[in-house]
């Protein structure tokens, strides 16, 4: 059975609802032990009960004393020590006069041992319980014909029993010390966490509104270099076979401006796929992944291998999207230069980032002699500025002969369930 993760607000209430209960507790105790002390004084005592009666006035005056000078402080724990420490001994000395009417008292006795841990310093601490004991292992001793070996054992019994009673009160202050420690450590870092996502989404909606300029930029480079010049050829092609009398000149240009507005009306229809990936509107990233390298292995006849390690979960948009363009780039890139034989494709879902490589056997390059790698032209450089945007990392990897690994890790921004 896998245990149940609570967050560090669950942990403190829980540790409250636990201290709560046991503080009321503390508050019965003593009425509850003395009414079976009393109890068992009257069933078992051989005395009549007219004998009886001192005994049980003088354990009503102590059940009054310990409303009056114990239950009635509202906070225990922040009251003063004074006020507890007078508490204590007169209750003890209650506790003490009730022993010598009866030992079965000592059971009403054991809560000093209770109550002493309202005591702040470890010197009041320590005479609360050794006080505590004294009485309750009173009984030892034959007060009117003492024995030495009596008081010995009896100065052994308290002074164990004080010792273990308070170092089990140290203990546990410790604990909570320590408890306490471990839950502002987990609210300053789920608080980190929570900041840290902001930023994270800050990032994003910044880097989408760089990325629409960007994007605005590339259709404007695209449309003037393909179809922009496209149509000016057209123009010149059928200004040329309007300007020529000869048949055969007249359809050389005609068939060069069609050709010019096939090639035209490709890159057209290539610009305005580019705009959105709409791979990722049906599917996630994975899926739109092995879409994206399987069309590409069908164009180029190049196997692709897709590998997705770790657990693939719904990432934030913008994070989806860069991987995508990257990986798209990355395929362009070598299907242009590489001549490669084979590709290979991971994508590795971690805790907090989400990695992916581009694996080429091609023909490679020097990236420090590359224009691109070093951010002076569109395709490698435009991968690196998509990446940057997100606060992510991106590295080119390799040399001549030895193929290239195209490397992007991103943030692991999931993304946001939409509200019902």
């Amino acid at each position: 059975m896998e245990p149940v993760e609570r967050t560090p607000e669950e942990l403190s209430e829980r540790h409250s609802k636990i201290e709560g209960t046991y503080h009321r507790l503390l508050d019965w105790m003593p009425y509850a032990t003395l009414a079976l002390s009393a109890a068992l004084s009257a069933l078992i005592s051989p005395d009549p009960w007219e004998s009886q009666l001192a005994t049980y006035g003088l354990a009503a005056a102590v059940a009054l004393w310990v409303y009056l000078a114990f239950t009635r402080i509202p906070s225990k724990t922040e009251a003063s020590e004074l006020r507890i420490a007078v508490y204590l001994f007169v209750m003890l000395a209650f506790g003490a006069a009730l022993m010598l009417r009866d030992m079965l008292f000592f059971i009403f006795v054991i809560t000093g041992f209770f109550h002493a841990g309202y005591l702040k310093s470890m010197g009041m601490l320590v005479a609360g319980i050794g006080a505590s004991s004294i009485v309750v292992n009173s009984s030892i001793v034959n007060h009117t014909d003492p024995d030495p070996e009596g008081v010995v054992v009896f100065i052994v019994v308290v002074a164990v029993q004080t010792l273990a009673i308070s170092s089990g009160f140290l203990l546990n202050e410790k604990l909570v010390q320590l408890r306490t420690q471990r839950e502002e450590a987990l609210l300053a870092r789920e608080a980190a966490l929570q900041e840290n996502a902001g930023l994270h989404m800050q990032l994003l909606t910044q880097a989408r509104e760089a990325g629409i300029l960007d994007e605005r930029q590339r259709m404007a480079r695209d449309i003037h270099d393909t179809v922009a010049q496209g149509l000016a050829g057209i123009i010149a092609q059928l200004h040329a076979a309007d300007g020529t009398d000869d048949a055969t000149q007249r359809r050389r240009h005609l068939d060069s401006a069609a050709d010019l507005a096939r090639e035209s009306l490709a890159e057209a229809r290539r610009t305005v796929q580019a705009i959105g990936p709409p791979t990722l509107d049906t599917a996630q990233l994975p899926e739109a992944l092995a879409e994206v390298s399987a069309k590409w292995s069908e164009a180029n006849a190049v196997p692709v291998e897709l590998t997705t390690t770790g657990d693939a979960k719904p990432m934030h948009p913008e994070i989806e999207v860069t991987l995508l363009r990257v990986t798209q780039e990355a395929l362009t890139n070598v299907a242009k230069h590489s001549g490669a034989g084979r590709v290979g494709i991971t994508l590795s879902y971690m805790d907090d980032q989400l990695a992916l490589d581009v694996r080429d056997d091609g023909t490679g390059f020097d990236p420090g002699k590359t224009k691109a790698a070093k951010g002076n032209g569109y395709g490698l450089a435009a991968m690196r500025q998509r990446v940057d945007r997100l606060a992510g990392s991106f590295s080119i990897e390799s040399e001549p002969g030895s193929g290239t690994v195209v490397s992007a890790i991103v943030p692991a921004v999931q993304a946001v369930a939409d509200a019902a």
